[in-house]
């Protein structure tokens, strides 16, 4: 009778299972509602179809997913300043800024307009963003994991901003963008943003 309880006992610990670790699970924005709705709220400045709201602010649908992943861990920690990114990112859980990062990455980048005006010429010192960035400036993967972001097609307004914040070390989470910026005139990062954002 003893051994018939006990193996009644395994039977049923093993038909409910062991208890769910949360941590353990990878959240889904597709099948998680609340989860949905926070990594949703990213539309309301960056734009539902992945057009931003204003040229200050960065396209992120189909960007580089470890890009995003950096991005929203630095703005969480304080690496990165922004109020409205920091509150942001600290409403998803720790274990939700992967998926959120791939959510987004997985969105396919908006399309320029029909009416977008023909790329000017590469303008002076523009090899350099594609020693990182890529020959397209896709973003791409670095020799030591680090992933770059994609700057072609981005907004010009966000792309010059972020080079004058970079070059006057008001954004420090890149110290290799601090110094390159650094060395670039803000008419040459104009231009450079110019170009970028035409592609």
């Amino acid at each position: 009778m003893r051994t018939q309880m006990i193996f009644g006992v395994v039977v049923l610990g093993l038909a409910l299972g062991a208890p769910v670790n949360a941590a353990q699970v990878t959240p889904d924005p597709a099948t998680q509602r609340e989860f949905a709705a926070r990594v949703n709220v990213c539309g309301v400045c960056h734009g539902n179809n992945g057009v931003p709201k204003s040229g200050n602010i960065p396209i992120i649908w189909g960007q580089q997913e470890n890009y995003l992943v950096k991005q929203m861990h630095d703005f969480r920690s304080g690496e990165r300043s922004f109020e409205i990114m920091e509150w942001m990112t600290k409403t998803l859980q720790e274990n939700e800024q992967a998926p959120t990062a791939a959510n987004l990455a997985g969105r396919r980048w908006p399309a320029k307009a029909q009416n977008a005006p023909a790329a000017p010429a590469a303008p002076r010192g523009i090899a350099v963003c594609q020693s990182c960035h890529s020959a397209n400036y896709q973003g791409a993967v670095q020799a030591e994991g680090m992933t770059t972001p994609r700057l072609a097609g981005q907004n010009y307004e966000y792309l010059v901003e972020a080079m004058r914040r970079f070059a006057d070390g008001e954004r420090t989470n890149n110290a290799d963008m601090v110094q390159i910026m650094k060395g670039i005139s803000a008419t040459d990062r104009d231009a450079m943003a110019k170009y970028l954002s035409s592609l």
